[in-house]
């Protein structure tokens, strides 16, 4: 066990869960389609609870599962160390991630004749597309979120830390109102690599009818939250020293 073993099983069981849940509610076929974005935005607050325990219960007691959770954890301590530690494992199981998914449901993309859909089951995409104001929802939603986790996790709510195992599951209902709060503008994507490894699997797997993998757009994902991270880290410095 280590942290980067943990922070790739964490982050594989993430994607899996939560592009498995858009991929039960949007595929042709599949027992769950149709759903709605309640099934969607509970998926993913799941999705974060299993893989922060399963990120512990492999060796990172941190369990970011995020490239802008780890850059705003490393901007509030100022300890920069885990960034090559973390990012890669993070990216490498999201990628993983969308590959099981791909396979989970196999028949079913041949099925399913609109790639927008099939693209959703790998990444975000936005309502309307307008690239200043997607990039200001995806840095709003992932500020929530950190925001959220330091609350979570401060000596304010819990002064003797909090309960050994509740923290993956407040956390999780952290994504889970963010998702059915904010989610709508963007998909709230509100971390780099659940949005650009399963985009980049996408575009490299051999899925049926698949179209392109939204290039354009997929600096979004990634700037908004990453400059997310940097301000409210720098934010929690200037509050908490």
């Amino acid at each position: 066990m280590s942290p980067f073993l943990g922070e790739f099983i964490g982050t594989l069981l993430l994607v899996l869960f939560g592009d498995g849940v858009v991929a039960n509610v949007l595929l042709s076929k599949s027992k769950g389609q149709n759903s709605g974005w309640m099934v969607i935005a509970s998926g993913w607050g799941f999705a974060v609870m299993i893989g922060a325990f399963a990120a512990q219960a492999f060796g990172s007691p941190d369990a970011h599962l995020n490239p802008a959770v780890t850059v705003w954890a490393a901007v509030v301590h100022g300890d920069y160390s885990k960034l090559a530690v973390y990012l890669p494992a993070q990216f490498l199981g999201a990628f993983v991630g969308g590959v099981l998914v791909w396979l989970h449901y196999l028949p079913h993309w041949n099925e399913t004749q609109d790639q927008g859909l099939k693209l959703a089951c790998f990444c975000t995409a936005p309502a309307i597309r307008n690239p200043l104001a997607n990039l200001i929802s995806e840095a709003i939603g992932t500020a929530t979120l950190v925001l959220g986790i330091g609350a979570i996790f401060s000596t304010g709510v819990a002064p003797d830390g909090l309960a050994g195992g509740i923290g993956p599951f407040l956390v999780g209902a952290l994504v889970w109102g963010i998702g059915l709060s904010l989610g709508g503008p963007t998909g709230y994507a509100i971390n780099p690599a659940r949005d650009l490894a399963p985009r980049i699997a996408h575009a490299i797997l051999p899925i049926s009818g698949k179209g392109h993998a939204d290039w354009s757009y997929s600096w979004i994902p990634v700037a908004g939250p990453l400059t997310a991270a940097i301000v409210i880290g720098l934010f929690f410095k200037a509050v908490f020293g």
